[in-house]
Order: structure tokens, then C-alpha cells, then sequence
């Protein structure tokens, strides 16, 4: 894994850009990639310096998929699914 103050290295568009850990982002950062705000998304995450490139390679939605699953890969995270809440030990009482 490469960090480099605070950044992992992931690949758009066969380009290395600096972003912040998946595991780093805020929840505002997190709700402008699921309301599909991706520009937004990516000002707020890419390393300032990188962020034109960004704009020049104007990726596909596949491809900002890829982006963040490398990111977490870089970052040895996991983007799966939590498995929610364990289901209770306890009966329910009859009565």
C-alpha cells in the first residue's frame, strides 16, 4: 500500500491520483457519491494537486466504481456490505 500524508495512490483511467482512504471519508463525502454529486465527491476526496487530471480523464460512472474499489484495495479496506446487526439470543416470551 502506498500512503503518502494521509493519501492512498489508485488508478482512474489507467492514472495514479491521490485520494483519501475510503475508511477516512466524512458522511457529507459519502453522500455526494451515492446521490451521484461525483465531481463534488471527487474536489472533496482527490489530493488538490490531482484534481485537474481528474477533470481532464472525465471517467465514466464504471470507472469511478473501479477508482474506489482500488482505493479501498490500496487502503486494505473492504467497501462490502456490513452484515448488519446480529440477530437477538433471547426468545420472545409467550404469555
Amino acid at each position: 500500500m502506498e500512503a503518502t500524508d494521509g493519501y492512498v495512490t489508485a488508478l482512474l483511467c489507467g492514472e495514479e491520483l491521490r485520494v483519501i482512504p475510503p475508511g477516512q471519508w466524512r458522511q457529507s463525502q459519502q453522500r455526494l457519491l451515492n446521490m451521484g454529486q461525483i465531481d463534488a465527491f471527487a474536489e472533496a476526496v482527490i489530493h488538490p494537486d490531482d484534481i485537474d487530471l481528474y477533470f481532464e480523464l472525465d471517467p465514466t460512472n464504471e470507472e469511478i466504481g473501479e477508482f474506489v474499489a482500488d482505493a479501498a484495495q490500496q487502503a486494505g479496506e473492504s467497501l462490502g456490505k456490513s452484515r448488519g446487526p446480529a440477530p437477538s439470543s433471547r426468545r420472545t416470551r409467550r404469555r
